[in-house]
């Protein structure tokens, strides 16, 4: 009995003894199994790879500049602190375990830079991750950055004089602002081969640059023009930033199914309209104006309400007059997914004063049309369809700008009065143009439907 009683108090303290260590154990030690950079135009983005979430912290050290990144519960690390560096701001990399268990990993920068990190949930193809950004400094001139303009720089202007001088209206190039979808660590859906959509919707958009530019009086701005991630509404802002007249947003679709296939054109859903629409008057002191040179800052509550309305009521129907003309294109080279434009609550469809839709080109998720994505001939076609979708719209819309006597020159639209109807004119088209919307046409020219004859004298609210 003496022996049993030694082995079960033997037994109860090996227990005891398991039971704290799992007490100071971390509930969950994590691998950090790589890590990546993204270098993009305004930020340079580092990724860490975990097996398992962690926490962290992060501060900075000046002379010389660094971030330091301290990972908790990392009970291992196949960092190679050599392979990482050279790019954007990041010169270099280093690691060491801290005495109470932390790993260190320091970021050497090219320069003083302004840090903000986050942790992500696994998603796609992509476990735990901890994301470090890296923003230059305001005013660092080793690094240009876009910025639009303060409330502080446009009251320093010159006031303007009570003469004001005369104007004349003229034609202005085409803008079309090209967003290649996804990008950097974001990309997007994945093919049966490994296809990746960032990379193909980047070609697609560079071929369709290339057709712009190259038609007369048509200019492209590419919302992303490398392999790295920008935000939704960062994309809208440097199209608005670009005076844009169309903004088109290049994808690849993905499904669970395999078998789905085709092409799909969406623009602005009536309830992502209203969100954004209360977004905007909720922000107005603090949002630039829009495209046609209406500052709603300045304007009480229903007008500018009001104002908003028409402008994003005019955007949304030529965003759908353009995706009806970029379907029927795309309709002839792929199978439809539907046979009319799509209505979603997109982000990047969000810009209340410009036309915009979201092509989806093609399902990367099935092994047919994969193949073709991964085909430089099929990208040039698509970028061809979606260009003689985008040329077929502007032949019955042609932007207008005042020019001053100056020279100056702001986006402006028609100056208010009559119209008489030409051939290819439609209601959308007129809206767009003098800036109103179709229903207010239609309600001040007595017109009980979009039906246009050619000689009609339309009143122009």
């Amino acid at each position: 009995m003496k022996g049993l009683a030694t082995i079960r108090n033997g037994w109860g303290a090996w227990l005891a003894m398991a039971a704290l260590a799992a007490l100071c154990a971390p509930a969950s030690a994590a691998e950090l199994r790589d890590v990546r950079v993204w270098d993009g135009p305004q930020n340079t983005r580092v990724v860490f790879d975990l097996s398992d979430a962690a926490s962290h912290q992060v501060f900075t050290l000046e002379n010389p500049a660094r971030v330091v990144i301290d990972l908790a519960d990392i009970r291992s690390s196949a960092l190679d602190p050599g392979a990482v560096g050279g790019e954007g701001l990041l010169r270099g990399m280093r690691s060491a375990r801290q005495p109470d268990g932390r790993l260190r990993v320091v970021l050497d920068l090219q320069r003083s830079a302004r840090t903000s990190s986050f942790a992500l949930s696994p998603q796609a193809q992509y476990g735990h991750r901890i994301v470090v950004d890296l923003k230059p400094e305001a005013g660092d001139e080793g690094l240009a950055t876009e910025t639009a303009p303060t409330a502080a720089a446009a009251s320093s202007a010159p006031e303007a004089s009570v003469q004001q001088p005369a104007a004349r209206l003229e034609q202005k190039n085409i803008i079309i602002a090209i967003d290649a979808g996804h990008g950097g660590e974001d990309p997007g859906a994945l093919g049966p081969s490994g296809l990746k959509e960032k990379d193909v919707v980047l070609s697609i958009s560079r071929r369709l640059a290339t057709l712009v530019d190259a038609e007369p009086g048509f200019k492209a701005v590419m919302i992303r023009r490398g392999d790295y991630y920008i935000g939704l509404r960062e994309r809208v802002r440097k199209a608005r930033a670009a005076q844009a007249d169309l903004f088109v947003s290049i994808h690849a679709n993905g499904f669970t199914d395999s078998r789905v296939r085709g092409s799909s054109v969406y623009t602005l859903s009536p309830n992502g309209a209203s969100s954004e629409q209360a977004r905007w008057l909720a922000k107005r002191e603090n949002e630039a104006d829009l495209v046609g040179g209406i500052e709603l800052a300045d304007k009480e509550d229903t007008l500018a309400h009001v104002l908003l309305d028409i402008s994003q009521s005019a955007a949304i129907e030529a965003s759908v007059d353009a995706g009806k003309r970029v379907l029927q294109s795309l309709g002839q080279l792929n199978k439809l997914q539907r046979g009319e434009v799509q209505r979603a609550g997109f982000m990047v469809l969000k810009a209340p004063d410009i036309p915009s839709m979201l092509v989806e080109t093609a399902f990367i998720t099935n092994p047919g049309e994969e193949r073709k994505l991964g085909s430089g001939a099929f990208q040039q076609r698509i970028a061809d369809s979606i260009f003689e979708g985008i040329h077929s719209y502007f032949e019955n819309y042609r932007p207008l700008r005042y020019v001053d006597a100056r020279g100056g020159a702001t986006t402006a639209a028609v100056e208010p009065g009559i119209h008489t109807v030409q051939r290819g004119d439609t209601l959308s088209e007129l809206a767009q143009r003098y800036r109103t919307d179709s229903r207010r046409l239609r309600q001040v020219n007595d017109l009980d439907s979009d039906m246009l004859r050619v000689g009609q004298v339309l009143q122009i609210p």
